[in-house]
């Protein structure tokens, strides 16, 4: 049967191929050619799955032919393997590391002074363009993916010497989860910046993440960025944003820092024609490099790759004592065919506790790109609840974890705001039947629908930040009807905001069921029974709060919401009522 299975189909696959011999030879022809065989393999692939009726085995099209092997176990996790990209991606072989560091002392918001300029876009017309890619989604919608991205030599990004222009910066963006799409030098020291919109769309501008290099210590520059589209934003309430300097992390080991003077976000007067006429705002700011001739990165929030959560997820699972009682598995792949990753924490001892008498909890994290504080938050949870203290043995004997820590790898590589490959906002398609477009978030709500069926889940949280709000707070959904039920939503975020007093804001808190938001997790999850359902926004900013009021929130920081969340769950399930009382 499968011999037979095989032959057919890679006879059909044949015919479907040699369909395309009508193209023309110039280059857009061709690459419809090879769109149209690798559509071909795929229908082939999924055809023939079918066919053969099992799961052990791996369908793929090798020479022109079907190739079937046996399925690898779902335990044996490879981490070591290659980034998918999407073809049109350009991406440089460099490896960007980045230490950890924290500051000695909390950094301060900016204070204005009232007298920041507002420079108004110049445009590469009268100013020079000394860094411009093509824009990445040269397809109005995601083709296929490849590791590395395109199969294309590296076209140069600079139009300079920078040994005959010494005072230009040399730009990049080409790296896991950079953006920057052009920059136009409107002075000695002066650019301005335009961001790439998240693929296959023409919004969402806000995250940034890039290299110069070629600097120049004790000279004042001045970055603005030209296409923004929020019409507020924390850099109004005092965010400076991030600087990292490889000499100062090689000579000094300090890692990301908030630098910049100036700092405005305010509106244009230009509009953008591809953006359907959208109002678009600038963040304006100036900036001293602290050496000559530095390579630096400049960045939005903290960057946290897919890269380095693989490397996390490594280390874990490499750790033995770890092992028995955390598994990683694939829950699925995404569009471009990377790994979204759920971690089950629980011992393996059955001797334990009934397995069966456990209540579960449910994280997950960075349905949206850009939001990599989120990430850090993640790491923290996870640091805290793999431990070795009595409360992380004590959680993990309670109750079954289940956590997805990246909803949206693709996005996160290719250095999008908000969206997925394709080109929509995942936290909106929580209700979708459509698996193959939306694969994380599908089989995410899927697992809990299959967890509740065996057992209750106590707590359902999605970790975001915040481009708005500085502090930390939870959005959990209003019951209607008994005023017991309206309030018990209410109380885990207020028994959070005792355990992290300076950086949780219980007032900032909100406890609705917009129609607008019928497609984000939390609400999905709550119609699903899970009474606590919420999002945990951090701001990408910092605290108003307490002893940490008027300053940025740090990595460290981002970390310790994880562990407050697991010491928050602890006291909730306590069974001593009077942590709850009071």
């Amino acid at each position: 049967m499968v011999s037979s299975a095989v032959r057919n189909c890679g006879t059909a696959h044949q015919l479907d191929t040699a369909d395309t011999s009508y193209s023309r030879t110039d280059e857009d022809d061709e690459e419809l050619t090879k769109m149209k065989c690798v559509s071909c393999s795929h229908s082939v692939c999924r055809d023939l799955s079918q066919k053969l009726r099992t799961t052990q085995l791996l369908v793929t099209i090798s020479g022109g032919r079907p190739v079937i092997s046996l399925r690898p176990p779902p335990e044996l996790v490879n981490f070591s393997c290659g980034i998918r990209w999407p073809i049109e991606c350009e991406v440089i072989s460099d490896i960007i590391h980045h230490i950890e560091w924290d500051p000695p002392e909390p950094e301060p918001f900016y204070q204005c002074t009232g007298y920041e300029r507002t420079p108004m876009p110049v445009g590469e017309e009268r100013g020079k363009v000394v860094f411009c890619i093509d824009h990445a989604a040269k397809h109005p919608y995601f083709t296929y993916s490849r590791i590395g991205g395109s199969r294309e030599p590296i076209k140069r990004a600079t139009f300079y010497d920078v040994s005959q222009s010494e005072l230009t910066l040399k730009f990049e963006s080409r790296f896991e989860s950079g953006n920057l799409q052009q920059a136009v030098q409107v002075g000695a020291y002066d650019y301005e910046l335009t961001l790439r919109t998240d693929m296959y769309t023409t919004k969402h501008t806000q995250w940034f993440y890039f290299r110069v290099r070629n600097t120049k210590a004790g000279v004042t520059y001045r970055f603005t960025i030209i296409n923004l589209m929020k019409r507020s934003s924390l850099y109004s309430q005092g965010m400076k944003p991030l600087l990292y300097s490889e000499r100062d992390a090689e000579e000094n080991g300090v890692g990301w820092k908030r630098a910049g003077s100036n700092i405005k976000y305010y509106q244009n007067c230009s509009q953008d024609n591809n953006s359907d006429g959208i109002t678009l705002y600038s963040l304006s700011w100036t900036l001293q490099f602290p050496y000559d001739s530095d390579t630096c990165y400049l960045a939005h929030c903290y960057p946290y790759t897919y890269s380095r959560l693989q490397r996390y997820l490594s280390r874990i699972t490499s750790n033995p004592t770890v092992r028995s009682y955390c598994k990683v598995r694939v829950l699925c792949q995404s569009l471009a065919g990377n790994a979204v990753y759920v971690i089950t924490v629980t011992p393996q001892d059955s001797n334990r506790m009934d397995d069966k008498t456990k209540k579960a909890v449910v994280v997950t994290a960075r349905v949206h790109p850009g939001e990599s504080n989120a990430s850090w938050m993640m790491e923290g949870f996870l640091n805290f609840l793999l431990g070795d203290s009595d409360d992380a043995q004590l959680l993990r004997d309670t109750f079954v974890f289940k956590v997805v820590p990246m909803l949206n790898p693709d996005g996160v590589v290719v250095g999008n705001y908000r969206c997925s490959l394709a080109g929509r906002d995942l936290n909106r398609n929580y209700r979708t039947l459509l698996r193959d477009s939306f694969p994380s978030v599908w089989h995410t709500r899927n697992m809990v629908e299959k967890l509740l069926a065996e057992r209750d889940v106590v707590l359902y949280c999605d970790f975001h930040g915040h481009s708005r709000k500085n502090d930390v707070f939870m959005y959990g959904c209003k019951n209607k009807g008994d005023s017991t039920l309206k309030l018990h939503a209410r109380v885990f975020p207020l028994m959070m905001s005792k355990n992290a007093s300076n950086k949780f804001s219980f007032n900032s808190c909100k406890f609705r069921v917009q129609k607008s938001k019928e497609g984000t997790g939390r609400i999905v999850m709550w119609r699903l029974g899970i009474k606590n359902s919420y999002t945990m926004e951090a701001t990408f900013g910092g605290s108003t709060l307490g002893d940490r009021r008027g300053t940025h929130f740090t990595t460290q920081d981002l970390k310790s919401l994880g562990f407050h969340l697991c010491d928050t769950l602890l006291d909730y399930c306590d069974p001593d009522p009077i942590k709850v009382r009071d």
